[in-house]
């Protein structure tokens, strides 16, 4: 009977301890979390522009190629245009999404 009350008041006590902590803790990953939020939103327009002039710069290479293909008369010119295509649609979009999902 009396290890049980023991056991009683030294878990509540653990508790009481664990709550004031966590309030403590509480408080200083939300300051934390500030602080990332604010760098990572730092870094959100120069990764930006990045992916867009990485998009432009693999366009211009795309369609060189595709009309040097298309010049030679290659038969894939529509497939190779397509996936230059593809690719410089992608790096665009993934900077525009980037921005939207971080503003």
């Amino acid at each position: 009977m009396k290890k049980t009350k023991w056991l009683l008041r030294s878990a509540g006590a653990s508790l009481l301890l664990f709550l004031c902590f966590l309030k403590q803790v509480m408080a200083q990953s939300a300051a934390g979390i500030d602080q990332a939020t604010a760098e990572v939103t730092s870094y959100i327009d120069p990764v930006t522009n990045l992916i867009i002039a990485v998009g432009a710069v693999v366009g211009l290479i795309g369609g060189i190629r595709v009309y040097i293909k298309w010049q030679s008369g290659d038969q894939d010119t529509q497939k190779s245009l397509m996936g230059w295509f593809g690719a410089c649609l992608f790096l665009v979009l993934v900077g525009v999404v980037i921005k939207a999902f971080f503003t």
